[in-house]
């Protein structure tokens, strides 16, 4: 509800310390995420998933049957090793173009076409039962084509060269072009009706290649200045002391009050209404994000609601009902509510006390097992939280750095390695929601539609590219500073990532795994330099 100043609805983990390792989060690990949350992601903590597949390699304008076939596996043929000698060389032109794409307009010369051309006579000959000729006999050209129809030996020929010829083609662009980014735009149809064993045979192919990484300025990221905002509520002391009571609280049974108003440390069940101010009683409207019903209000949460809420309410008695203006403020987070002048009735349908016992040694073990006396107890949680302060500086550290980079490099990103980035991210969002939610299967068909992904994909395009800025900046300097890690660090990570796979029962590509991790350890690798050569300065906020 609107009443309440932070999200309620962050998909971060809440805070609960344990004597085992958290989990880390994005940002401040105390607290649910703020209004103000930024959309950098550290791109290298991976997501634990096994990679879908890329739907989106080819486009197949192709027109016949025999076409699509060859279109689904031109991808992979077009950049693996030429093998296939040709009795001519073709001729590629290759033409840049923008979002990091070449055109490459390849001409085969008629020498190529023609054996193109005699080799599928061949199979048909061998394939094909002509009447009147035995099996393995030769057959006159034109009774062949006659028996086999003359359209069909032209597309067996056309895909025949496109086979043949572009891995040659694609030779032009090894180490630069990007897999399973190959598109013939070239229509089947027309190569077919142009097509003659006499003549050149010309078709045009569209390939995505890697980015180049244009750091403003060059060599900028060696002399990072970088500011990092830690948020006031960070803080160790701080976190532990509301860690304790929030502990001491649990072990106090609620008793209902009877013979008082409100008071600070009282739980409140309350029904909440609000409507706008206005002169003008038509234009009154209700306000239904600040409405709820059997909202369970704890008073030592009073910070956390709208200003002025809990000092209005204090007094109040079950069974009261009591009216009251607020305004909300203009750092509010839903800004359609910012500056608005709202009149609240709450009533109070129940109100608790907490019975809480004496806070003493004798309590020690039940705040924290294993420890015999409240100092013990006040200690363990001061460390647990000085080691999340340190965690969430390190990582509001990383991504300012990571921020920092971003807007340092100029980047053409290809579509396909935007599509990529945002199905990876779209399928971990789904896992997530899958193992809160425990969707059926109707319910994921329908958020796995392309409709579903593409509209993701749109939404989040800036996020994504951001990221691919990210990743290609960091992996820049990996190569440029020649940094490395061991192969001890990459196959124990490895090893960890795929137990991780098993233990949930999940599919995975033991290669797409071993890529990912390597990504994870080269960011690291990059960031450690990079918070070593930077000039970092700490502000609070």
């Amino acid at each position: 509800m609107a009443l309440c100043s932070s999200a309620t609805t962050s998909t971060l983990p809440q805070f609960k310390p344990t004597s085992s390792s958290p989990s880390l989060s994005l940002s401040n690990p105390f607290f649910p995420q703020s209004n103000h949350s930024s959309t950098t992601h550290r791109f290298f903590i991976s997501h634990k998933l096994s990679p879908p597949s890329r739907q989106f390699s080819l486009l197949h304008t192709q027109s016949s049957r025999l076409s699509t076939v060859f279109a689904a596996s031109a991808s992979s043929a077009a950049l693996a090793d030429v093998e296939d000698q040709l009795p001519a060389d073709i001729e590629v032109t290759e033409k840049k173009e923008p979002n990091s794409r070449a055109r490459l307009s390849v001409e085969v010369p008629p020498a190529v076409c023609e054996d193109c051309y005699k080799r599928i006579l061949k199979e048909f000959m061998k394939m094909s039962k002509v009447p009147g000729f035995r099996p393995g006999k030769a057959v006159p050209e034109s009774i062949l084509i006659g028996h086999v129809g003359k359209r069909n030996v032209r597309q067996a020929t056309v895909e025949s060269i496109l086979d043949r010829t572009l891995p040659h083609a694609m030779s032009s662009v090894s180490g630069r072009a990007l897999k399973d980014s190959v598109r013939i735009v070239t229509k089947f149809s027309d190569m077919e009706e142009t097509f003659s064993p006499q003549n050149s045979l010309r078709y045009d192919v569209i390939v995505d290649m890697a980015p180049e990484v244009r750091w403003i300025p060059e060599d900028g990221y060696k002399n990072l200045k970088i500011v990092v905002e830690i948020g006031s509520e960070i803080d160790a002391h701080k976190a532990s002391q509301q860690e304790l009571r929030r502990r001491h609280k649990s072990l106090g049974p609620m008793r209902i009050v009877t013979d008082r108003g409100l008071q600070i440390g009282d739980v409140a069940v309350l029904d909440i209404s609000a409507t706008t101010i206005d002169q003008d009683e038509s234009n009154i409207k209700r306000i239904p994000s600040a409405e709820s019903k059997g909202f369970n209000f704890d008073t030592e949460d009073g910070d956390k609601v709208l200003p002025g809420f809990l000092d209005s309410i204090i007094g109040i008695q079950r069974g009261e009902t009591k009216s009251f203006p607020l305004v909300f403020p203009e750092s509010w987070r839903q800004e359609s509510l910012r500056g608005v002048q709202a009149q609240f009735t709450v009533e109070c349908k129940e109100l608790f006390y907490r019975d809480l016992p004496e806070l003493d040694d004798s309590l020690a073990d039940k705040l924290l097992p294993e420890c015999t006396t409240i100092e013990q107890v006040k200690e363990s949680l001061l460390q647990q939280f000085l080691e999340y302060e340190q965690t969430a500086k390190d990582q509001a550290t990383d991504n300012a750095i990571l921020d920092q980079l971003r807007k340092m490099v100029e980047i053409e990103i290809p579509q396909s390695l935007f599509e990529e980035q945002g199905r990876q991210l779209y399928g971990a969002k789904l896992l997530e929601v899958q193992a809160n939610m425990k969707l059926n299967d109707q319910q994921l068909a329908s958020l796995s539609s392309p409709r579903a992904v593409n509209e993701y994909l749109e939404g989040q395009r800036e996020n994504i590219e951001n990221i691919i800025r990210q990743n290609l900046a960091v992996g820049d300097i990996f190569k440029r500073e020649n940094l490395q890690f061991s192969t001890e660090e990459l196959v124990k990570e490895v090893e960890n990532s795929v137990a991780e796979f098993k233990h949930h029962n999940q599919d995975y590509d033991e290669e797409r795994v071993k890529e990912q991790v390597q990504e994870i350890l080269e960011g690291a690798k990059v960031l450690e330099w990079l918070r070593e050569h930077a000039e970092i300065e700490y502000i609070t906020g």
